[in-house]
């Protein structure tokens, strides 16, 4: 049986252009980018010119990327970074409650070495309050971090305005850009951050590569100690295939923008419909008008998540109930509780996150296959009362 998959939002398959780009480097171009023969140089050459390409797509400078393994590790080199560079200045952070793990984590452990962190609340649909920010900012806070389009709910942050607050306080602005990489356009110079997190994997490039932006003149210390690569930045021989891969996947992307982007609005619009006509009591979050595209998280209160998830696959349909870096977790959705969801209804969460090659096919058979799932998870549970 054919697996549907609708999880792109955790990752999405490699784009077979992306591969062929990458193939010379895995293969003949083998050498270390920082080997100083001619088959390190030949590396180097493929590693800067994936810089340049990156940074004319995103709208910065070249100088202003450096490579890591992926989002996770840029977000930790950010926020761990400018917190060990500017300690003498003030030990205060301002993030939200419905950021991704890889912020909140690091966030959790500088609390434990003697930094203060002030989590913003999110309303209803997920939206942060530019006013509640500009009053959380202190004269010790050195780095406000806000997620760019949630990963969960698809809620699309007005990031250049919340920049904005922060910069007019001369205080660092980092963005976790991952789910916006690639389904919208970025220009991380005009976004007006400091900082900014991005991941190949999340549209349609290779596993295990990914960037940490920072605008020249930005102070932050490496995380990673070893040689002196990425401009001494973080240490570590660099992934020339992933890189090239990288922005291969970017390029090709943002080249065919429009035509996913209406797409997925018809998709995202047919499945939104098709639920809400067919399973009572269901819910979707965020903001269906504002949101990423493609991103629809749904709760169906009284039918436990990870049963409809398992139901789903059985039937060979491929979903989450969130981040996949929770996944196994027997909490309830911390973006839908920061929310004001209820506990036990963000339980029954489920998202759906498309990709580019999904067909109207697919869309009617998930409808036609969710609904009884729900209603038969609905009878087994003592709690639930049809409305």
């Amino acid at each position: 049986m054919k697996q549907i998959y609708f999880d792109h939002n955790s990752t999405t398959p490699l784009d077979p252009r992306v591969l062929d780009a990458m193939l010379p480097y895995l293969k003949d171009n083998y050498g270390n980018a920082s080997s100083v023969h001619s088959v390190g140089q030949s590396a180097r050459a493929g590693l800067e010119q994936s810089r340049e390409k990156l940074a004319s797509l995103l709208g910065c400078r070249p100088d202003e990327l450096y490579f890591t393994s992926g989002a996770t590790e840029s977000n930790n080199i950010a926020i761990k970074g400018v917190a060990e560079a500017l300690a003498h200045k003030g030990r205060h952070i301002v993030t939200t409650k419905t950021e991704h793990q890889a912020v909140l984590e690091p966030c959790k452990y500088l609390e434990k070495h003697d930094y203060e962190v002030t989590y913003l609340d999110a309303d209803s649909q997920g939206y942060v309050d530019a006013d509640q920010l500009s009053s959380s900012i202190r004269p010790d806070t050195i780095l406000v971090s806000i997620i760019m389009a949630n990963n969960e709910t698809g809620t699309l942050q007005d990031i250049a305005a919340l920049a904005k607050v922060a910069n007019e306080r001369s205080v660092y602005f980092h963005t976790d850009a991952v789910q916006a990489l690639g389904k919208m356009p970025v220009n991380l110079h005009e976004l007006g951050v400091n900082l900014a997190s991005g991941s190949a994997h999340k549209f349609y490039g290779p596993k295990g590569v990914g960037f940490l932006f920072a605008k020249v003149g930005t102070r932050f210390l490496p995380h990673t100690h070893g040689g002196a690569h990425e401009r001494g930045k973080r240490g570590g021989t660099e992934n020339v295939a992933g890189a090239v891969g990288m922005a291969a996947a970017l390029e090709y992307s943002i080249a065919e923008l429009d035509t996913v982007t209406n797409h997925a609005a018809i998709l995202s619009d047919k499945l939104t419909r098709g639920i809400l006509a067919t399973i009572p009591d269901s819910h979707l979050h965020g903001d269906p008008q504002r949101g990423n595209q493609g991103t629809m998280f749904f709760t169906f209160p009284g039918a436990d998540g990870e049963a409809i998830i398992l139901s789903l696959d059985m039937a060979g349909i491929a979903v989450s109930s969130g981040s996949a870096c929770t996944s196994g977790a027997t909490e309830p959705s911390h973006v839908l509780v920061a929310m004001g969801v209820p506990p036990h209804e963000a339980s029954s969460a489920i998202r759906f996150s498309l990709g580019k090659d999904h067909t109207i096919e697919e869309i009617d058979y998930l409808l036609a296959t969710l609904p009884p799932i729900v209603e038969r998870l609905r009878k087994m549970s003592p709690q639930y009362v049809a409305k």
